[in-house]
């Protein structure tokens, strides 16, 4: 879902950057954490830009194209596949680099670099390792790699190095612009790394905890897209449970009636009704149960298929629907004392972990926040300036009752969530998929027709 790059001069540390960054990511909720670096060095276009840069027989234009041959072909085989995946990619080195070496440097200037590389992935977050260039080539003189593999290329001089620095400096920081589209890089650093890996390791943790923080969109796949690509990754899991071997599958709510006869504002009725303000503010949770991490915890619990310890709930959320662990651990704990939650005793032999499971009464409004996920904004922001209307009316409330008058940003809405429910199914028995507004107005707001 992101593409992180890491980016500095030679010598700089920021391969170390790339791998601590790595090791980070393994503890966040991510479908996967992919490593690589540009220019490739298993690709044929990437073993044409190293042989240019080891030889410095190209020019800056030619360097360009090479770099941008292989980063394009690196954006659009390999990294956007795993982005859509939901997993997030880490790349030794990205546009910026080319940006430097050949926009700045090269004298062949930003603009045209930026050109060239237009089509490939754009960098939601940019790692900025810097460090003294000095220091920097004595890593470069001393390291055990370079010293065996007899590798050297041009631009490994002090003078070129404090040219790549300087240019660092002045596009990361701001001073020089950079066009569109990658203006749009969340830049952070410098980060210095002049210190023990410790310090570097405690620097990188902060600034992607506080980059995760934000909920920021991606730059390169959409959020949705890759939440329901994850949602049918544990539906497609609950399916395949079975008791034993060649026994019939087990049963689960997710082959049930999971609105049991019921309409979904009832259920939203029925949610914030049976939650406490009082006892929720006392226990540091959300104040109703229309909050991010209420929705995040609720929800992927709907599609466990039975029991979950807190380690596969918090694996299974996904990136969308991140929630720290800490709070995921106090929220449950918290939704079991309020009946929202079973907890059980694993049987596992010598497990003695916690699981938890939805009560009966709760599964209803837990899968709905899945499928309402798309506009759970709107729905918390009706809810604050409508505090004493009925849920039934929330819809049209906020959509309307006619398709045509829609603004793009709420068709763009109802069709995610037609999609999702198309994934999840309509929850009543028989009853097809609402796939438009006027069908999901009466969807929302009527039970189903008894049979």
């Amino acid at each position: 879902m992101y593409l992180i790059s890491v980016e500095g001069g030679d010598g700089s540390g920021k391969g170390e950057a790339a791998r601590i960054l790595t090791e980070l990511l393994t503890d966040y909720p991510f479908y996967d954490v992919i490593s690589t670096h540009e220019p490739r060095r298993q690709s044929q276009l990437g073993k044409l830009a190293l042989d240019a840069v080891k030889h410095g027989t190209k020019t800056p234009l030619e360097e360009a194209g090479l770099f941008a041959a292989d980063r394009l072909d690196h954006s659009h085989t390999f990294i956007l596949p795993h982005l859509e995946q939901g997993s997030v990619v880490v790349s030794d080195r990205n546009v910026h680099s080319s940006l430097i070496y050949q926009g700045v440097v090269g004298d062949l200037g930003i603009e045209q670099v930026v050109k060239m590389n237009a089509a490939a992935m754009i960098p939601d977050i940019v790692f900025w390792i810097d460090c003294d260039p000095e220091k920097a080539m004595k890593r470069i003189q001393t390291g055990t790699l370079r010293m065996t593999s007899g590798k050297q290329e041009y631009f490994e001089t002090t003078e070129i190095q404090i040219q790549i620095r300087n240019g660092f400096h002045q596009l990361l920081s701001g001073q020089i612009l950079v066009p569109p589209p990658f203006d749009k890089c969340q830049i952070v650093g410098p980060i210095a790394n002049e210190g023990g890996l410790d310090d570097l390791k405690s620097k990188l943790k902060e600034e992607l905890r506080r980059f995760f923080n934000k909920r920021t969109e991606p730059l390169n796949v959409s959020s949705d897209d890759v939440d329901r690509v994850l949602l049918s990754k544990l539906v497609e899991s609950v399916q395949m449970q079975r008791r034993l071997p060649g026994a019939p599958m087990e049963k689960t709510e997710l082959h049930t009636d999971w609105l049991n006869g019921k309409s979904p504002s009832w259920w939203f009725e029925h949610a914030e009704s049976r939650w406490s303000p009082e006892s929720a503010k006392e226990n540091d949770v959300p104040a109703t149960p229309f909050a991010h991490s209420c929705w995040s915890v609720l929800g992927t619990l709907s599609l466990m298929g039975g029991s979950c310890e807190i380690p596969r709930l918090y694996s299974s959320f996904g990136p969308s629907r991140m929630v720290t662990k800490r709070h995921t651990q106090r929220l449950v704990k918290w939704l079991v004392e309020e009946k929202w939650i079973h907890k059980q005793q694993s049987h596992t032999p010598f497990v003695d972990a916690q699981v938890f499971k939805l009560r009966d009464d709760t599964v209803g409004f837990s899968r709905l926040t899945l499928a309402m996920w798309p506009a759970r904004h709107l729905f918390s922001s009706w809810r604050r300036s409508n505090p004493s209307l009925s849920w039934a009316d929330a819809f049209v409330s906020i959509f309307g009752s006619d398709s045509s008058n829609m603004s793009a940003m709420h068709q763009r809405i109802i069709s995610q969530i037609s999609k999702r429910l198309e994934i999840l199914t309509s929850g009543h028995t028989g009853c097809p998929v609402p796939m438009n507004l006027e069908e999901m107005v009466v969807w929302w707001s009527m039970e189903p027709p008894s049979l």
